[in-house]
């Protein structure tokens, strides 16, 4: 090649750079020569993109798509999926939106029908758009759409009854059930969704308002009782889920206490010696300083408490070498406050003279501070060890741009971050809102200890699974207040083994028990080998994760995903299919104080099951209860299930497995495509 420069360009224009400058200089292979300019190559200037700006956009339909007539305009973006959009001044939006961003799709198959007053019906395999025409704003009389398939009609303003729900931004202070947002799924067949208010990104991948406030932007998903359907139209032009590091799969460990460096290694080799598998240590808020002076807020903070960890890189490399990964958990609200150590150089960065004292003020909507937050607070800690963070963002839903919620953008910016140098990104944060399933893993907040918080997580679980939001993590065992007790600890560490993350967490009180050697030896024994069977289910959980990559499949998902005509489906909460092969419906209620047994009523869709653990069948088409005592989980497989496990063992068993157990179930023919690969690289792309 005579260009070795050139290609040393485009080798870095991979990496993340930008090309700003480049003069039409000729280079022989050994000396440059001059352009009219006087420039020669080696002034060709190359500057690094932030990480956000790389991100991939199709966000304009083929224009082939598109049907315009005045003021309103209509793409169909398949034959279930409509855009429909009216502008009072004609000016349409193709930017992509927080949520859509890839509207640009195979041109499906419609006819088109006009008349002289711009009246429009549009019709695909599936669906009749009718328009009225003479540039009338979207209304109940000017706006139809048709299911072709039963007749059902929406008109603009309906109400969606049907609408089985997606999820919420947290669970915190909840005890029992909480009001959730409306989903992309509807027993009525269609649901709307509303983008006018989202923001748009533009050319730099940075977030801007629109600049029509007035105009209506809406997404008709009109795939009837075809709910697969409709998540996969959803993920073709939102943008897919990302593969999961493999040991995130594993029991994680988390809870809001001072400890120091010595207390953290004291317990991980506690569990250890408990023969309880762990692949995550976290450390809360106490790893920065708190007590940082009186009427001074220490909850955010950036700068490592020397008293409890006097070598953090130390400790970091501790807990690698004890094969787990490690967290810091982040409430950035407050900015940087002049006694953090990294101060100087924000203030700096931000125009502020150091000498002033003051606080340099937390503005994410800016992106000079958004560089400055990344490249000074947290990229050093990154280079001593940390894996990634807990994004614990819990103050409010409003930044200096208008419309955007910083819990959004934090998850938006942090995955990208994370992954800048070409590792696998996710970040761990509460739901932002449409969009989220872009970034996993979710966290749900500060629930109640109780019966009612442990009975509404399999349901607030699996419906997530309606906006394609598949990996939420609870507090197992739950985070605060309530009353501790034996039987609720495990039953809460049951259904978290069969759960997307397992995470036992609690707040700072002594009361509060998840040591699974914490309460008597029945519990110890329960709750160690349930957890150990969850680093042997590793094999099955890290292919659940290629499928929701690859496929759209979430790891848990109601009932009516599957069996979308059965009324059944709908009517057991507290069931849930988890993965490809296996249905949970774990024990979520107090054992009868007479005969000390659990009970939960299950549903077994047609079809032959078996219980997973005792092999007991059961003809499906009915409904059961189950009664158990506290070692029974009701988890059951479909004939046909081919379950992959690797060996269950007291620590470790994150990676791939050189020995395989198959839990096959007669009665059927099965398959089960098992996923591998490195666990933590982008190779998989």
């Amino acid at each position: 090649m005579p260009y070795p420069l050139l290609r040393e360009i485009i080798t870095l224009f991979g990496r993340g750079y930008e090309l700003i400058f480049i003069e039409s200089a000729r280079y022989n292979g050994s000396q440059p020569q001059a352009g009219k300019s006087g420039r020669t190559a080696k002034d060709i200037i190359l500057t690094a993109q932030p990480p956000y700006a790389r991100v991939h956009f199709s966000p304009a339909a083929d224009p082939r798509a598109v049907v315009t007539t005045g003021k309103a305009r209509f793409s169909i973006l398949t034959p279930c999926l409509l855009r429909m959009e009216y502008s009072p001044d004609g000016h349409f939006e193709d930017r992509p939106s927080q949520v859509f961003w890839h509207r640009q799709q195979a041109v499906p198959a419609f006819g088109v029908e006009r008349t002289r007053s711009g009246a429009v019906k549009v019709t695909t395999e599936r669906l009749r758009l009718e328009y009225a025409g003479n540039d009338a704003p979207f209304g109940h009389d000017s706006l139809v759409v048709t299911l072709l398939d039963d007749g059902t009609a929406w008109q603009f303003g309906d109400h969606d009854a049907g609408n089985l729900l997606g999820t919420t931004r947290t669970l915190d202070k909840v005890s029992g059930s909480t009001r959730l947002e409306p989903g992309l799924l509807s027993r009525d067949g269609w649901v709307v969704i509303d983008d006018s208010r989202t923001l748009v990104f533009d050319e730099t991948g940075w977030l801007v308002t629109r600049g029509n406030r007035d105009a209506c932007d809406l997404y008709f998903f009109g795939h009837g009782r075809d709910y697969r359907g409709a998540l996969r139209d959803y993920r073709a032009v939102s943008g897919g889920v990302p593969l999961l590091p493999r040991w995130s799969l594993g029991n994680w460990w988390s809870r809001y206490w001072p400890y120091s460096d010595a207390e953290l290694r004291a317990l991980m080799t506690d569990f250890r010696d408990h023969d309880v598998p762990l692949s995550v240590c976290i450390v809360d808020m106490d790893w920065h300083l708190v007590n940082v002076g009186e009427g001074i807020n220490g909850w955010t903070g950036y700068t490592w408490n020397l008293e409890l960890f006097p070598d953090p890189p130390a400790f970091i490399d501790w807990l690698h070498g004890q094969g787990l990964r490690t967290a810091l958990n982040l409430h950035p609200a407050l900015g940087v406050r002049p006694y953090e150590a990294m101060y100087p150089e924000m203030a700096r960065r931000m125009g502020l003279d150091p000498a002033e004292g003051k606080p340099v003020p937390f503005d994410i909507a800016d992106p000079r501070f958004t560089a400055a937050y990344f490249e000074i607070l947290h990229h050093p800690q990154e280079a001593d060890g940390v894996d990634f963070w807990w994004m614990d963002w819990q103050q409010g839903q409003r930044t200096s741009m208008a419309g955007l919620d910083p819990l959004w953008w934090l998850n938006h910016l942090h995955f990208y971050d994370l992954g800048r140098d070409g590792k696998r990104p996710f970040v761990f944060s509460r739901w932002g809102g449409l969009g989220n399933h872009r970034y996993p893993i979710g966290f749900s907040g500060d629930t109640v200890v109780s019966w009612e918080s442990l009975a509404f997580q399999p349901y607030f679980t699996a419906t997530a699974a309606n906006v394609g939001y598949g990996w939420w993590s609870h507090d197992i065992g739950g985070h605060m207040q309530g009353i501790e007790d034996r039987e609720l600890y495990t039953r809460w560490v049951q259904f978290g083994v069969f759960s997307p993350i397992f995470r036992l967490h609690s707040t700072q009180n002594p009361f509060h028990e998840r040591r699974p050697w914490g309460y008597d030896a029945e519990v110890e024994r329960v709750t160690r080998d349930v957890m150990q069977l969850r680093h042997a289910l590793i094999p099955y959980l890290y292919t659940m994760s290629h499928l929701n990559e690859s496929e759209g499949l979430a790891p848990v998902r109601p009932m009516y995903h599957e069996y979308p005509e059965r009324d059944e489906a709908y009517a057991c909460p507290q069931q849930y299919l988890f993965g490809t092969d296996l249905l949970v419906a774990p024990y979520t209620s107090a054992a009868d104080p007479d005969t000390r047994l659990s009970r939960q009523v299950v549903w077994l869709p047609p079809g032959d099951w078996y219980h997973f653990f005792s092999g007991e069948y059961h003809l499906g088409g009915n409904w059961y209860a189950r009664h158990g005592n506290l070692e029974d989980i009701p988890v059951y497989a479909r004939a046909g299930a081919i379950v992959p496990l690797g060996p269950q063992t007291g620590w470790g068993g994150i990676e791939n497995p050189e020995t395989m157990h198959l839990r096959v179930f007669a009665g059927a023919d099965g398959r089960f495509a098992l996923y591998e690969d490195d666990g933590e690289s982008t190779a998989y792309q």
